[in-house]
């Protein structure tokens, strides 16, 4: 199991929570994703390593960035 962090920039409300965490749930191997709206903190937990890109790309599609790890 592994579990990495990253900050999303730009989420303002609840419904910008919910688009993260359906697209970095999609991500294959993922197993949680814990989305917190007020710091922009992003934990993500995998049965195997995390790919970081697959990871940004998630958050992209749903319209965000990550400003970091």
């Amino acid at each position: 199991m592994s579990t990495s962090s990253y900050t999303v920039v730009g989420m303002t409300c609840g419904h910008c929570v919910s688009s993260v965490t359906e697209e970095v749930t999609q991500v294959p191997g993922v197993t949680d994703v814990d989305v917190d709206l007020t710091t922009g903190g992003l934990t993500v937990t995998s049965d195997s390593e995390i790919d970081d890109a697959a990871i940004t790309a998630a958050v992209e599609e749903a319209g965000y960035s990550v400003a970091g790890r």
